[in-house]
């Protein structure tokens, strides 16, 4: 029975001791991050044995794929890709060109990505853009202007569902706002809950439709004091799942982020109360793995019938995606601008 959780491991290929933890916990996913990644084969391997040991030829495989700073695959695994402000600035100056361009680079991404046999890629970022957001989310936002994010967002996610895999939007509801790194403390955001929705938000309602979305360690004072979104049953049913409208799979942002208090098993057992439907932790440390997965849940009811229809809506990627001819065009774009 496949459990409410996403789980990393410790380097290129798994231990016996892994096989094992995957074989009795079955997690509903892996996540793979530079310390996974090797070479093309090496990582098909990879991919393999993490679903030939939860027993389904399915389960999906993530990774944090975004471009500019955030890329796990870096050359000569894949190609390098511009970070989202990069299609941001070119939206700007031309609309059409600029939701090209984030397509384009989104599909490239998704190419990269499918032939290896991963199927989820952690983007893009919906949070839009001020003028103290924290530099860990900094160029990965596209914009400061929620629907030039949204716009963007949306043509990213449909370059990776042409290329046969599946977007997460995050950070739900919003991170823009943060002024500290949560991967280090709790940020705490004072904006009153109408600014929040009106502008931090409506990216996130613009795409609800999305299939899987991923959480903030974020506290909002003015919406749950006591906290952090990741762990607030008020955020996540309240204004998530009905204000929001987003009705996809809830994953909670990494669980070893030191925004989060308390021990892995803790702060995933309060994950779960507050709603959301799986659990992601990346470290690979296997100890901690084990805690997490004491206390996740047997995937049943609403959160299931989510991750089930989360891996039947990943799309066949289409045939006769010319990879050279889309780099130049998504270059030229960004280049004719000033933007390579």
């Amino acid at each position: 029975m496949t459990k409410a959780f996403i789980t990393g491991c410790a380097g290129l290929e798994l231990s016996q001791d892994e096989r094992a933890f995957l074989a009795a916990e079955d997690p509903w996913g892996l996540i793979l991050f530079r310390r996974n990644c090797e070479s093309r084969e090496q990582i098909g391997a990879l991919t393999a044995a993490f679903r030939e040991a939860v027993g389904r030829s399915d389960a999906p495989v993530l990774i944090d794929q975004e471009g500019g700073r955030v890329q796990r695959l870096r050359p000569p695994l894949a190609p390098s890709y511009p970070p989202a402000r990069r299609f941001g600035a070119l939206y700007e100056l031309d609309r059409e060109k600029g939701l090209r361009a984030a397509f384009l680079g989104a599909r490239l991404i998704a190419s990269d990505l499918a032939t290896l046999g991963i199927t989820v890629d952690c983007m893009p970022v919906l949070d839009v853009l001020f003028p103290q957001t924290v530099d860990a989310i900094g160029d990965r936002a596209y914009a400061g202007e929620p629907e030039t994010v949204a716009a963007l967002a949306r043509a990213a996610c449909d370059g990776l569902l042409a290329g046969g895999v599946l977007p997460v939007i995050k950070h739900l509801p919003g991170h823009g706002r943060a002024e500290v790194d949560s991967h280090l403390e709790l940020p705490r955001v004072r904006a009153p809950r109408t600014d929040l929705e009106a502008v931090d938000m409506l990216p996130f309602r613009k795409l609800a439709d999305l299939p899987l979305g991923m959480t903030c360690h974020l506290l909002f004072e003015d919406i749950d004091p006591d906290h952090p979104a990741t762990q607030s049953q008020i955020i996540i049913e309240e204004v998530i799942r009905r204000q929001i409208g987003f009705d996809g799979v809830l994953m909670s942002d990494d669980l070893s982020m030191e925004a989060l208090g308390g021990d892995i098993g803790s702060r995933a057992a309060k994950s779960f109360a507050a709603g959301c439907d799986l659990a992601l932790h990346c470290n690979g440390d296997l100890k901690e793995m084990r805690q997490v997965a004491a206390v996740a849940p047997v995937l049943q009811g609403a959160s299931l019938d989510r991750c089930v229809r989360a891996v039947a809506v990943r799309p066949v990627p289409e045939t006769g995606f010319d990879t050279l001819a889309a780099r130049a065009e998504m270059d030229d774009l960004l280049g004719g601008a000033g933007l390579a």
